[in-house]
């Protein structure tokens, strides 16, 4: 299984280097999240992480700096808009229902299932879907390694995500939540939780 952790949706002074930790630590794909903020300070922490890890960081909006950076792939946050004119290379997209799993998981590398439950950075983002929906999904093969679970995910919930058939999971609040970005310089307890977290899903 899969382990896609996205970054917190605001900019804080520590995270290049927290990032670029995560990235030695052995995190393959970076989902670059940052609603409504200027390209230009995404631009600016791209050009703090360096070259090195730029092929593993997907992008949310702003989709120019793929091209830019020759980032990963884009990330479009439904499953109707089409992508950008002309646009090649790795694409992934969010389904709010399961309905949509179908058709979107044939035009994408692979997408994101959202809410499985209630989000543990966004109080008003709760779970979209009961657990015999999931169940009777993953028995009609809508779920399986395309299909990776967002939405309140944590260490908890891996041995349930792995059995309903995801090919992966989307990690924010659980990990972001260990670090005090206002009072708190020492990130060893979110790494910690990171490491867990991959020998977990592995």
């Amino acid at each position: 299984m899969k382990l896609i952790v996205m970054t917190k949706p605001t900019f804080f002074v520590e995270e290049d280097k927290i990032l670029v930790n995560l990235f030695e630590e052995g995190l393959d794909n970076l989902h670059l999240y940052k609603p409504g903020a200027s390209p230009m300070y995404s631009e600016r922490l791209l050009t703090l992480l360096g070259d090195d890890y730029h092929n593993r960081i997907t992008v949310h909006g702003h989709f120019y700096l793929k091209e830019e950076y020759r980032l990963r792939g884009i990330h479009i946050d439904d499953a109707f808009t089409e992508a950008p004119v002309g646009y090649k290379g790795n694409i992934s997209r969010t389904c709010h229902a399961i309905s949509e799993l179908k058709e979107t998981k044939k035009k994408s590398n692979y997408v994101f299932l959202h809410s499985i439950f209630d989000s543990q950075t966004n109080a008003d983002e709760k779970q979209s879907f009961t657990m015999d929906e999931l169940r009777a999904a993953s028995k009609q093969g809508l779920i399986d390694k395309k299909v990776y679970a967002l939405g309140g995910m944590n260490l908890d919930r891996v041995k349930e995500i792995k059995d309903l058939g995801f090919g992966g999971m989307v990690i924010c609040g659980d990990l972001w939540n260990r670090f005090n970005i206002h009072n708190e310089i020492d990130y060893k307890a979110l790494l910690n939780h990171f490491e867990k977290l991959r020998k977990t899903i592995d």
